[in-house]
Protein backbone atom coordinates (compact mmCIF):
# COMPACT_ATOMS: atom_id res chain seq x y z
CA UNK A 1 0.00 0.00 0.00
CA UNK A 2 1.62 3.34 -0.55
CA UNK A 3 1.83 5.87 1.85
CA UNK A 4 -0.13 8.64 2.31
CA UNK A 5 1.08 11.75 0.28
CA UNK A 6 1.22 14.66 2.85
CA UNK A 7 -0.01 17.75 1.14
CA UNK A 8 2.16 20.34 0.31
CA UNK A 9 2.79 23.63 2.58
CA UNK A 10 2.32 27.12 1.85
CA UNK A 11 6.05 27.64 1.16
CA UNK A 12 6.13 24.91 -0.84
CA UNK A 13 3.16 25.53 -2.90
CA UNK A 14 4.37 29.16 -3.53
CA UNK A 15 7.98 27.76 -5.03
CA UNK A 16 6.28 25.29 -7.25
CA UNK A 17 2.79 24.89 -8.20
CA UNK A 18 2.22 25.29 -11.76
CA UNK A 19 5.38 25.05 -12.72
CA UNK A 20 7.31 22.26 -14.54
CA UNK A 21 10.83 22.06 -16.03
CA UNK A 22 10.43 23.34 -19.45
CA UNK A 23 10.38 20.23 -21.31
CA UNK A 24 12.66 21.70 -24.62
CA UNK A 25 15.42 22.93 -22.15
CA UNK A 26 15.20 21.71 -18.48
CA UNK A 27 15.35 25.48 -17.87
CA UNK A 28 13.34 25.85 -13.96
CA UNK A 29 12.36 29.48 -14.95
CA UNK A 30 8.94 29.17 -16.81
CA UNK A 31 9.68 30.63 -20.21
CA UNK A 32 8.40 33.77 -21.31
CA UNK A 33 6.67 32.96 -24.19
CA UNK A 34 5.62 36.04 -26.58
CA UNK A 35 4.14 34.73 -29.74
CA UNK A 36 0.80 35.99 -29.98
CA UNK A 37 -0.83 32.58 -31.91
CA UNK A 38 0.77 29.06 -32.42
CA UNK A 39 0.85 26.42 -34.39
CA UNK A 40 -2.22 23.91 -34.97
CA UNK A 41 -0.34 21.54 -36.91
CA UNK A 42 -3.33 20.13 -39.16
CA UNK A 43 -6.18 21.36 -40.34
CA UNK A 44 -7.99 18.45 -38.66
CA UNK A 45 -6.72 19.51 -35.61
CA UNK A 46 -7.44 23.13 -36.44
CA UNK A 47 -10.82 22.66 -36.44
CA UNK A 48 -10.78 20.12 -33.44
CA UNK A 49 -9.23 22.59 -31.42
CA UNK A 50 -12.39 25.41 -32.66
CA UNK A 51 -15.10 23.11 -32.15
CA UNK A 52 -13.74 22.38 -28.66
CA UNK A 53 -13.10 18.44 -29.43
CA UNK A 54 -9.31 19.53 -28.56
CA UNK A 55 -7.79 21.99 -26.38
CA UNK A 56 -4.81 23.69 -27.35
CA UNK A 57 -2.59 27.42 -27.14
CA UNK A 58 -3.99 29.12 -30.32
CA UNK A 59 -4.21 33.03 -29.76
CA UNK A 60 -2.77 34.99 -26.41
CA UNK A 61 -5.79 36.57 -26.09
CA UNK A 62 -7.69 33.30 -25.48
CA UNK A 63 -4.77 31.56 -23.08
CA UNK A 64 -0.87 32.10 -23.04
CA UNK A 65 1.36 29.23 -21.45
CA UNK A 66 3.12 31.54 -19.30
CA UNK A 67 0.24 33.54 -18.14
CA UNK A 68 -1.51 29.66 -17.70
CA UNK A 69 1.34 28.53 -15.26
CA UNK A 70 0.52 31.85 -13.28
CA UNK A 71 -3.09 30.72 -13.00
CA UNK A 72 -2.09 27.25 -11.88
CA UNK A 73 -0.16 28.63 -9.27
CA UNK A 74 -2.40 31.14 -8.23
CA UNK A 75 -5.50 28.90 -8.28
CA UNK A 76 -3.13 26.48 -5.74
CA UNK A 77 -2.59 29.14 -3.53
CA UNK A 78 -6.31 30.61 -2.85
CA UNK A 79 -7.33 26.59 -3.23
CA UNK A 80 -9.22 27.69 -5.92
CA UNK A 81 -10.66 24.71 -8.89
CA UNK A 82 -9.20 27.39 -11.47
CA UNK A 83 -7.90 31.04 -11.82
CA UNK A 84 -7.99 33.45 -14.77
CA UNK A 85 -5.24 36.44 -15.14
CA UNK A 86 -6.31 39.56 -16.19
CA UNK A 87 -4.12 43.10 -17.66
CA UNK A 88 -5.64 44.59 -14.05
CA UNK A 89 -7.27 44.14 -10.34
CA UNK A 90 -9.60 46.33 -12.26
CA UNK A 91 -10.33 44.12 -15.07
CA UNK A 92 -10.91 40.78 -13.32
CA UNK A 93 -13.06 42.79 -10.73
CA UNK A 94 -15.40 43.95 -13.69
CA UNK A 95 -14.81 40.44 -15.63
CA UNK A 96 -15.86 38.51 -12.41
CA UNK A 97 -19.66 40.93 -11.80
CA UNK A 98 -19.91 41.01 -15.09
CA UNK A 99 -20.21 37.17 -15.66
CA UNK A 100 -22.51 37.59 -12.65
CA UNK A 101 -25.30 40.43 -13.53
CA UNK A 102 -26.91 41.39 -16.65
CA UNK A 103 -29.45 44.68 -16.91
CA UNK A 104 -32.26 44.63 -14.82
CA UNK A 105 -30.39 43.20 -12.11
CA UNK A 106 -28.86 43.95 -8.53
CA UNK A 107 -25.92 43.88 -6.36
CA UNK A 108 -25.28 44.48 -2.40
CA UNK A 109 -22.24 45.81 -2.15
CA UNK A 110 -20.13 46.62 1.33
CA UNK A 111 -19.45 50.11 1.04
CA UNK A 112 -15.66 49.90 2.28
CA UNK A 113 -14.86 49.39 -1.13
CA UNK A 114 -11.86 50.19 -3.48
CA UNK A 115 -13.06 53.32 -5.30
CA UNK A 116 -12.34 52.11 -8.68
CA UNK A 117 -14.93 49.17 -7.75
CA UNK A 118 -17.55 52.15 -6.19
CA UNK A 119 -16.68 54.11 -8.98
CA UNK A 120 -17.88 51.13 -11.72
CA UNK A 121 -21.00 50.17 -9.90
CA UNK A 122 -22.13 53.36 -9.32
CA UNK A 123 -21.77 54.60 -12.82
CA UNK A 124 -20.58 52.14 -15.41
CA UNK A 125 -22.84 49.22 -14.45
CA UNK A 126 -25.43 51.62 -13.09
CA UNK A 127 -25.45 53.16 -17.22
CA UNK A 128 -25.93 49.48 -18.15
CA UNK A 129 -29.32 48.86 -16.30
CA UNK A 130 -27.32 47.26 -13.12
CA UNK A 131 -28.49 48.58 -9.52
CA UNK A 132 -26.27 48.63 -6.91
CA UNK A 133 -27.16 49.15 -2.90
CA UNK A 134 -24.22 50.04 -0.70
CA UNK A 135 -24.53 48.73 2.88
CA UNK A 136 -22.20 48.39 6.20
CA UNK A 137 -21.39 44.91 5.45
CA UNK A 138 -19.61 44.85 8.88
CA UNK A 139 -22.91 43.79 9.97
CA UNK A 140 -24.52 41.01 8.07
CA UNK A 141 -28.24 41.76 8.98
CA UNK A 142 -27.92 44.82 6.72
CA UNK A 143 -27.01 42.31 4.03
CA UNK A 144 -29.97 40.49 4.76
CA UNK A 145 -32.24 43.45 4.32
CA UNK A 146 -31.21 45.01 1.12
CA UNK A 147 -31.86 41.94 -0.85
CA UNK A 148 -34.34 42.00 -3.03
CA UNK A 149 -36.54 40.17 -5.75
CA UNK A 150 -34.03 41.11 -8.38
CA UNK A 151 -30.57 40.60 -6.09
CA UNK A 152 -28.18 38.39 -8.05
CA UNK A 153 -24.95 39.14 -6.41
CA UNK A 154 -23.65 39.86 -3.00
CA UNK A 155 -20.19 41.97 -3.53
CA UNK A 156 -17.40 42.34 -0.49
CA UNK A 157 -14.14 43.13 0.09
CA UNK A 158 -12.46 42.09 3.61
CA UNK A 159 -10.58 43.87 4.78
CA UNK A 160 -12.19 46.73 3.58
CA UNK A 161 -9.71 49.11 1.29
CA UNK A 162 -8.89 51.56 3.18
CA UNK A 163 -10.26 51.29 6.81
CA UNK A 164 -9.69 47.53 6.92
CA UNK A 165 -13.11 46.82 7.75
CA UNK A 166 -13.93 43.06 7.99
CA UNK A 167 -17.12 41.34 6.60
CA UNK A 168 -17.98 38.39 7.95
CA UNK A 169 -17.81 36.07 4.76
CA UNK A 170 -19.13 32.76 6.89
CA UNK A 171 -22.33 34.69 8.06
CA UNK A 172 -22.63 36.49 4.58
CA UNK A 173 -21.60 33.91 2.62
CA UNK A 174 -24.97 31.45 4.50
CA UNK A 175 -27.08 34.63 3.77
CA UNK A 176 -26.50 34.87 -0.03
CA UNK A 177 -26.61 31.07 -0.37
CA UNK A 178 -29.88 30.84 1.09
CA UNK A 179 -31.16 33.54 -0.79
CA UNK A 180 -29.61 31.40 -4.18
CA UNK A 181 -26.88 34.73 -4.58
CA UNK A 182 -23.53 34.65 -6.09
CA UNK A 183 -20.69 36.01 -3.81
CA UNK A 184 -17.68 37.84 -5.02
CA UNK A 185 -14.76 38.76 -2.10
CA UNK A 186 -11.57 40.75 -2.84
CA UNK A 187 -9.14 39.30 -1.32
CA UNK A 188 -6.28 41.55 -2.11
CA UNK A 189 -5.63 43.69 1.13
CA UNK A 190 -5.43 39.84 3.16
CA UNK A 191 -3.49 37.78 0.61
CA UNK A 192 -4.30 34.35 0.63
CA UNK A 193 -1.36 34.11 3.12
CA UNK A 194 -3.85 35.33 5.58
CA UNK A 195 -7.04 34.52 4.69
CA UNK A 196 -9.10 31.91 1.91
CA UNK A 197 -12.65 33.29 1.36
CA UNK A 198 -13.72 30.57 -0.62
CA UNK A 199 -12.83 27.92 2.06
CA UNK A 200 -15.24 30.18 4.30
CA UNK A 201 -17.93 29.63 1.61
CA UNK A 202 -17.43 32.41 -0.64
CA UNK A 203 -18.20 31.50 -4.10
CA UNK A 204 -15.68 33.26 -6.22
CA UNK A 205 -12.24 35.34 -5.21
CA UNK A 206 -10.58 38.35 -7.08
CA UNK A 207 -7.13 40.21 -6.53
CA UNK A 208 -5.13 43.13 -7.56
CA UNK A 209 -2.59 41.23 -8.21
CA UNK A 210 -0.43 43.66 -8.75
CA UNK A 211 -0.31 44.31 -5.03
CA UNK A 212 0.95 41.20 -2.70
CA UNK A 213 1.33 38.24 -5.55
CA UNK A 214 4.01 40.59 -6.98
CA UNK A 215 5.22 42.23 -4.58
CA UNK A 216 7.79 44.26 -6.04
CA UNK A 217 5.85 47.14 -8.22
CA UNK A 218 7.10 46.01 -11.41
CA UNK A 219 3.85 44.65 -13.22
CA UNK A 220 -0.38 44.90 -12.97
CA UNK A 221 -2.63 41.87 -12.71
CA UNK A 222 -5.13 41.06 -11.11
CA UNK A 223 -6.94 37.45 -10.96
CA UNK A 224 -10.34 35.94 -10.51
CA UNK A 225 -10.52 32.49 -9.25
CA UNK A 226 -13.18 29.74 -7.81
CA UNK A 227 -15.24 27.08 -9.52
CA UNK A 228 -13.76 25.88 -12.88
CA UNK A 229 -17.24 26.39 -14.46
CA UNK A 230 -17.43 30.00 -13.26
CA UNK A 231 -13.90 30.97 -14.19
CA UNK A 232 -15.06 29.32 -17.97
CA UNK A 233 -17.51 31.51 -18.27
CA UNK A 234 -16.07 34.54 -16.66
CA UNK A 235 -12.82 34.02 -19.80
CA UNK A 236 -15.11 33.06 -22.96
CA UNK A 237 -17.45 35.86 -22.06
CA UNK A 238 -16.73 39.76 -20.63
CA UNK A 239 -12.75 38.72 -19.87
CA UNK A 240 -12.03 37.30 -23.56
CA UNK A 241 -14.51 39.94 -25.29
CA UNK A 242 -13.37 43.22 -23.84
CA UNK A 243 -9.65 42.33 -23.74
CA UNK A 244 -8.25 42.84 -20.42
CA UNK A 245 -5.62 40.47 -20.68
CA UNK A 246 -2.44 39.49 -18.75
CA UNK A 247 0.59 40.02 -20.37
CA UNK A 248 3.35 37.18 -20.52
CA UNK A 249 5.50 38.84 -19.51
CA UNK A 250 3.68 40.46 -16.44
CA UNK A 251 2.93 36.95 -15.59
CA UNK A 252 6.74 35.83 -15.79
CA UNK A 253 6.99 38.39 -12.48
CA UNK A 254 4.12 37.53 -11.51
CA UNK A 255 5.44 34.01 -11.12
CA UNK A 256 8.39 35.35 -9.56
CA UNK A 257 7.01 37.18 -6.64
CA UNK A 258 4.70 34.50 -6.03
CA UNK A 259 7.05 32.53 -5.44
CA UNK A 260 8.57 34.68 -2.35
CA UNK A 261 4.60 35.74 -1.52
CA UNK A 262 4.68 34.02 2.24
CA UNK A 263 7.87 35.04 3.31
CA UNK A 264 6.78 38.71 2.50
CA UNK A 265 3.70 38.78 3.89
CA UNK A 266 4.16 36.66 7.22
CA UNK A 267 7.24 39.66 7.90
CA UNK A 268 4.93 42.62 6.75
CA UNK A 269 2.29 41.00 9.37
CA UNK A 270 4.76 41.17 12.06
CA UNK A 271 6.15 44.52 10.93
CA UNK A 272 2.70 46.09 10.71
CA UNK A 273 1.32 44.63 14.08
CA UNK A 274 4.54 45.81 15.62
CA UNK A 275 4.00 50.02 13.79
CA UNK A 276 0.65 49.57 14.80
CA UNK A 277 1.39 48.76 18.68
CA UNK A 278 3.23 51.59 18.32
CA UNK A 279 1.25 54.65 16.70
CA UNK A 280 -1.56 53.50 19.07
CA UNK A 281 0.72 54.43 22.13
CA UNK A 282 1.56 58.16 20.22
CA UNK A 283 0.18 61.86 20.62
CA UNK A 284 -0.21 62.73 17.65
CA UNK A 285 -2.36 59.54 16.53
CA UNK A 286 -5.51 60.25 17.41
CA UNK A 287 -6.92 56.72 16.12
CA UNK A 288 -5.41 53.27 15.05
CA UNK A 289 -7.03 50.79 12.51
CA UNK A 290 -5.71 47.32 12.21
CA UNK A 291 -7.11 44.12 12.94
CA UNK A 292 -4.41 42.84 14.81
CA UNK A 293 -4.74 45.03 17.44
CA UNK A 294 -6.99 44.20 20.53
CA UNK A 295 -8.97 47.72 20.04
CA UNK A 296 -10.07 47.24 16.71
CA UNK A 297 -13.97 46.55 16.91
CA UNK A 298 -13.81 43.20 15.11
CA UNK A 299 -10.34 42.03 16.34
CA UNK A 300 -11.86 38.23 17.75
CA UNK A 301 -13.67 37.96 13.91
CA UNK A 302 -10.28 38.98 12.42
CA UNK A 303 -8.79 36.06 15.11
CA UNK A 304 -11.18 33.30 12.89
CA UNK A 305 -11.17 34.56 9.69
CA UNK A 306 -7.56 35.66 9.34
CA UNK A 307 -5.70 33.12 10.65
CA UNK A 308 -2.55 33.16 8.86
CA UNK A 309 -2.11 36.84 9.64
CA UNK A 310 -3.76 40.34 10.11
CA UNK A 311 -2.37 41.84 7.18
CA UNK A 312 0.89 44.55 6.33
CA UNK A 313 -1.78 47.46 6.23
CA UNK A 314 -1.97 49.98 8.70
CA UNK A 315 -4.22 53.04 8.73
CA UNK A 316 -4.39 55.79 11.51
CA UNK A 317 -6.09 58.89 11.76
CA UNK A 318 -4.31 62.39 12.84
CA UNK A 319 -5.91 64.77 14.75
CA UNK A 320 -4.87 67.64 12.46
CA UNK A 321 -6.85 66.66 9.83
CA UNK A 322 -5.54 67.19 5.88
CA UNK A 323 -2.60 69.67 7.38
CA UNK A 324 -0.97 67.14 9.32
CA UNK A 325 -1.22 64.16 6.48
CA UNK A 326 0.21 66.51 4.53
CA UNK A 327 3.06 67.49 6.45
CA UNK A 328 3.64 63.67 7.57
CA UNK A 329 4.12 62.81 3.73
CA UNK A 330 6.42 65.39 2.90
CA UNK A 331 8.27 64.70 6.39
CA UNK A 332 9.27 60.89 6.01
CA UNK A 333 12.54 59.96 3.96
CA UNK A 334 12.19 56.02 4.02
CA UNK A 335 8.24 55.43 3.62
CA UNK A 336 7.35 56.02 -0.27
CA UNK A 337 4.17 58.02 -1.04
CA UNK A 338 2.52 56.67 -3.14
CA UNK A 339 -0.79 54.81 -4.01
CA UNK A 340 -0.20 51.55 -4.23
CA UNK A 341 0.33 49.01 -1.59
CA UNK A 342 1.85 45.28 -0.80
CA UNK A 343 5.67 46.26 -2.22
CA UNK A 344 8.56 45.26 -0.86
CA UNK A 345 9.06 48.83 -0.07
CA UNK A 346 6.82 50.77 2.39
CA UNK A 347 4.18 52.90 1.16
CA UNK A 348 2.44 55.69 2.82
CA UNK A 349 -0.73 57.75 1.25
CA UNK A 350 -3.40 60.42 2.59
CA UNK A 351 -6.50 58.86 0.99
CA UNK A 352 -8.83 61.88 0.95
CA UNK A 353 -6.57 63.74 -0.99
CA UNK A 354 -5.53 61.20 -3.72
CA UNK A 355 -7.33 57.26 -3.93
CA UNK A 356 -10.48 58.23 -2.42
CA UNK A 357 -11.04 62.02 -3.62
CA UNK A 358 -12.82 60.33 -6.72
CA UNK A 359 -15.82 59.45 -4.31
CA UNK A 360 -18.26 61.92 -3.18
CA UNK A 361 -17.71 63.62 0.72
CA UNK A 362 -20.70 62.18 2.14
CA UNK A 363 -19.51 58.69 1.07
CA UNK A 364 -15.90 58.69 1.34
CA UNK A 365 -16.98 59.93 4.90
CA UNK A 366 -19.62 56.65 4.90
CA UNK A 367 -16.80 54.70 4.52
CA UNK A 368 -14.58 55.79 7.39
CA UNK A 369 -12.27 57.86 5.14
CA UNK A 370 -11.53 61.20 7.20
CA UNK A 371 -9.66 63.59 6.53
CA UNK A 372 -6.67 63.02 8.75
CA UNK A 373 -6.50 58.98 7.77
CA UNK A 374 -3.32 57.82 6.49
CA UNK A 375 -2.66 54.25 5.13
CA UNK A 376 0.43 52.78 5.48
CA UNK A 377 1.52 49.87 3.40
CA UNK A 378 4.59 47.88 5.44
CA UNK A 379 7.26 46.81 3.40
CA UNK A 380 9.77 44.53 4.47
CA UNK A 381 12.74 46.74 5.84
CA UNK A 382 13.41 47.29 8.97
CA UNK A 383 10.81 47.96 11.31
CA UNK A 384 13.11 49.90 13.44
CA UNK A 385 13.80 52.07 10.93
CA UNK A 386 10.07 52.26 10.06
CA UNK A 387 9.24 53.57 12.96
CA UNK A 388 11.94 55.92 13.51
CA UNK A 389 10.95 57.78 10.02
CA UNK A 390 7.57 57.75 11.09
CA UNK A 391 8.33 59.42 14.89
CA UNK A 392 10.76 62.11 13.00
CA UNK A 393 7.70 62.44 10.58
CA UNK A 394 5.01 62.97 13.28
CA UNK A 395 7.23 65.27 15.27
Amino acid sequence: MNARIRPAGLHTTAVHAGEAPDPATGALATPIHLSTAFHLGTAERGAAVFSGREEAYVYSRWANPTVSAFERKAAALEGAEAAIASASGMAAIASAILTSVQSGDHIVSATAIYPSTYHLMATQLASMGVRTTFVDATDPGNVARAIGPSTKLVYLETPGNPTLALCDLEAIGRIARSAGLATICDNTFASPVNQRPLELGIDTVVHSATKYFCGHGDAVGGLVLGRAAFIDRCLKEPLRYYGGIMAPFSAYLMLRGAATMPLRVMRQNSSALRIAEWLERHRAVARVLYPGLPSHPQHALAKRQMPGGFGGIVCFDLAGGVEAGARLMNAVRVCSLATSLGDARTLISHPASTTHSVVPPEARLAQGVTDGLVRLSVGIEDVEDLVADLDAGLR
